[in-house]
């Protein structure tokens, strides 16, 4: 079903919004409009996704607003106020999850951040083995265009650099991704997210993506004909049985043949733990809505943080800890705890976190 597009002239913008530029293509993909923005750049040199030890530091990114509607996703709550995604809701009465923003042309723009005018690399070094993440704000592979311009990205990056590269999906496509970038099967990672192993449950709340079952076939046919693999368990609701939860994950994910395996809860920001309860209850899971709403309660401050020992300690007993990373945003309340669970797969996040590694 596709969302009907209507423009309106007569909105008020700011001033930053009104100079905003995009183009709408006229195409629907994944049921959603796609809006074009201009590049600008595509590879992120410094990010915060090295401190979730994704990448050495690097990202690139060929879109803004992905074609899932995940309702946990904290780039809608991140982007809302960019200029051009401002503009677009305002002038068409949309919500960021009800469209696409893609990078226009953005391959050329990849191109021009490798090499120089004179042909040069801008990066040469062969001992440069840095690991670039993709993507920080939209899925890789969400369907068969997005996954070829993230084929020729990768080319590029891999011909001009020596860097390696870390692709994340919740998209089975990833496996053809990987097929296409096959005689560079050293050079590339690949790895599926996913926190839950039911369809169903996934399906409320992951909407738009592939199911866990399809992306758990793609992993294990990357894994079984010599790809790199990691896994991420995330996001996790709370469990009624966390052990059983991890062992079936360890399981599933089949810890022994991914690099790394990173895990996480629930991350809240923004609408994000409203969302994601609401539809839990659309989606007619309600304890699992229940579940949620407990940890999250008011009155029982304590319950967010127990649900995230839990989780971790879960994932601890199964995941050896040179494999295990665990992200959690911690408090300076919680700070000292979690800065001892750092040899058993821990990575501390949020500002108390860097500010006492500085």
């Amino acid at each position: 079903m596709q969302i009907e597009l209507i423009k309106n002239t007569n909105v008020k913008l700011t001033k930053a919004q009104s100079k905003a530029d995009y183009t709408f293509t006229g195409q629907y993909q994944n049921g959603k409009p796609v809006f074009r923005i201009p590049a600008g750049k595509v590879i992120n040199l410094i990010s915060a996704f090295g401190h979730k030890l994704l990448c050495d530091g690097p990202t690139f990114t060929l879109g803004l607003l992905c074609h899932f509607r995940c309702t946990f996703c904290y780039v809608l709550m991140l982007l809302c106020r960019h200029a051009a995604i401002a503009r677009i809701c305002k002038e068409y009465s949309l919500q960021p999850d009800q469209f696409v923003v893609t990078k226009d042309d953005p391959i050329p723009v990849l191109l021009k951040q490798l090499v120089k005018p004179n042909g040069e690399r801008r990066y040469p070094d062969p001992n440069d083995k840095r690991v670039i993440y993709a993507s920080p704000l939209v899925d890789v592979a969400a369907n068969q265009p997005t996954a070829e311009q993230t084929v020729a990205a990768c080319r590029l990056i891999l011909e001009h650099t020596h860097w390696q590269i870390r692709l994340l999906s919740k998209s089975a496509l990833l496996r053809s991704v990987a097929e296409e970038l096959a005689d560079h099967k050293h050079r590339v990672i690949y790895g599926f997210s996913t926190g839950t192993f039911d369809d169903k449950l996934a399906a409320s709340f992951e909407r738009g993506t592939s199911s866990p079952t399809a992306r758990l076939r793609s992993l294990h046919w990357l894994q079984d004909n010599g790809f790199r693999t990691f896994a991420m368990i995330c996001p996790s609701l709370p469990q009624a049985d966390y052990d059983a939860f991890a062992r079936e994950a360890a399981e599933r994910v089949r810890v022994d043949r991914c690099e790394h395996i990173w895990a996480e809860v629930l991350n809240v920001r923004g609408k994000s733990l409203k969302n994601t309860h609401a539809a839990l209850v659309a989606g007619g899971f309600v304890q699992e809505a229940d579940q949620l709403l407990n940890v999250s309660s008011p009155k029982n401050k304590n319950a967010w943080e127990d649900y995230a020992r839990a989780t971790f300690l879960a994932h601890a007993a199964v995941i050896p800890p040179e494999k295990l990373r665990f992200m959690q945003y911690v408090d300076k309340n919680q700070l000292e705890w979690w800065r001892g669970q750092e040899c058993h797969g821990a990575v501390l996040l949020g500002k108390h976190a860097l500010e006492t590694n500085k």
